[in-house]
């Protein structure tokens, strides 16, 4: 990893208008596979920070925003360039600092860069548009310009990508940003930091602030010159953010938490079924907002798909990310872990069957994937985020039951359906009350360029990625002119 940002005693710092600033503590940084491995020292911040990184962005953005697309691109395809040369370097650091397992975490590296790529595109197409008055003689032009100064929150799960999808497209349309990370993976944003530096980001268009979201994320999102907030996280954070927001006046992209449904007919493909049953609710050790976690089965095939998706189950290899046969590695933290554990103790309480979900006697924070045999929809264990590796089975009588189970629930990110019906697909599709649904495939796993997001509590505000990205971070203007 490149040193630009450490000190002689290898504390990461801060990054503001151009120039590395030291924070008001320190704090470490820990592999959750062997919790006394110190990947590195991180820059806390407070307040203080948060105020020159803003001021910093307000100076710095007007010139940003008059600098020509290709000028914009550029910057945005180099950093491209970077991180798609060092993906496997990045990867590892990933798998160290979060847990992925290695292909996964390789694979995000590869997929930032392929963001920062694509927005080096989108930077060169935002456009606007000529519009006949039906008053004579008056011409009317609409168009998109940047907001000015972006607040970025990012959670832990997805500490490279998730960044990358929101600063490049924020920096496509002209604005000035300043990104906090989430406190347990600091080390990817720092990376990208260290990337946009080289790749040649005007001094203050790009700020890093690192420490606790009660502080920094608090006075970014209070501060009266922040224009916008884009946060990724939990439920509660966000509806705390989007009325702080309210409050201020300020435009608001929030993604939030799912509990996805995955519907499973009796004509489904059994290898298809558990494929994405166990993609779904498994990979990424179950911490993605679109995992499966609940698989709502029609009663005909209801128990040849539990026992085969728990022969899969006990089959997953578990360990070491860095490891090559590694299939699934640690939970992100100890209290993570713990609230996971919680769960498994609800589902059971609950009444159902917990295959698995213990804790693994191993160094870090593993844990056994878990199946909740037996669910109800009215559980809490079935209606709660847990973002762990655990599911609960749901058994239905038909497709309309399905269907209706797949509906109730506040959240409405992400849904999928496995079945040979072209009928039965097409109607889920229609009628699920979801942003995204997958037919045949998890639930988790989107491409870059098409639009990411949810309905209900699962998200608020204008899409993220692709090219509806653009309209977050831009707004619009309607001008008239009298030609004569």
């Amino acid at each position: 990893m490149g040193k630009l940002g450490w000190t002689m005693s290898g504390i990461r710092k801060n990054y503001i208008y151009g120039r590395w600033v030291e924070g008001d503590a320190v704090t470490e940084n820990r592999n959750p596979a062997r919790p006394q491995e110190l990947i590195g020292y991180f820059a806390s911040s407070g307040v203080a920070h948060v105020e020159a990184a803003v001021a910093a962005a307000r100076a710095a953005q007007p010139a940003w925003a008059a600098a020509t697309p290709q000028q914009r691109s550029d910057v945005l395809a180099r950093a491209g360039a970077k991180l798609l040369e060092r993906a496997d370097e990045i990867g590892r650091l990933l798998a160290r600092e979060e847990g992925k397992a290695l292909p996964e975490a390789i694979g995000e590296a590869t997929r930032a860069a392929q963001i920062f790529s694509f927005f080096a595109g989108e930077a060169l197409r935002v456009s606007g548009q000529k519009i006949a008055s039906v008053r004579p003689g008056v011409e009317i032009e609409v168009t998109r310009e940047p907001l000015g100064v972006v607040g970025l929150i990012t959670p832990w799960n997805f500490p490279i990508a998730i960044p990358a999808w929101k600063v490049a497209p924020a920096l496509a349309a002209g604005n000035a940003v300043v990104l906090k990370p989430a406190e347990l993976t600091p080390a990817c944003a720092h990376v990208l930091t260290e990337i946009l530096h080289e790749a040649g980001i005007p001094a203050g268009v790009f700020n890093l602030v690192m420490g606790q979201g009660s502080l920094v994320g608090q006075a970014l999102t209070d501060h009266p010159d922040v224009a916008a907030i884009s946060f990724t996280g939990s439920e509660a954070v966000g509806r705390s953010i989007a009325m702080a927001c309210a409050r201020t006046m300020k435009k608001v992209q929030l993604e939030m938490g799912g509990k996805n449904p995955l519907v499973v007919l009796d004509d489904a493909d059994i290898e298809t079924a558990v494929r994405c049953a166990l993609n779904g609710a498994f990979f990424s050790t179950g911490q993605r907002c679109t995992a499966s976690s609940r698989l709502i089965v029609q009663k005909g095939i209801h128990d040849k798909f539990v026992e085969a998706l728990d022969a899969a189950r006990l089959a997953l290899r578990l360990g070491d990310p860095l490891q090559a046969d590694t299939d699934i590695g640690p939970v992100v933290s100890e209290n993570q872990l713990s609230g996971n554990l919680d769960y498994v103790a609800l589902a059971a309480a609950e009444g159902c069957e917990v295959r698995g979900g213990g804790r693994l006697n191993h160094e870090g924070f593993f844990q056994a994937p878990a199946l909740f045999v037996g669910a109800t929809n009215a559980m809490r264990s079935s209606r709660e985020e847990i973002f762990g590796p655990c599911a609960s089975v749901i058994a239905v009588c038909d497709f309309d039951e399905a269907l209706a189970v797949a509906n109730d629930t506040r959240f409405g990110l992400s849904s999928g359906i496995v079945t040979q019906s072209l009928k039965y697909a097409t109607a889920f599709r229609q009628k699920s009350q979801a942003g995204m649904v997958m037919t045949n495939l998890p639930t988790a796993g989107v491409d870059y360029h098409v639009p990411f997001g949810g309905r209900k509590a699962s998200s608020l505000g204008s899409r993220e990625q692709g090219p509806m990205a653009m309209e977050f971070y831009t707004g619009v203007k309607t001008a008239y002119e009298f030609a004569g």
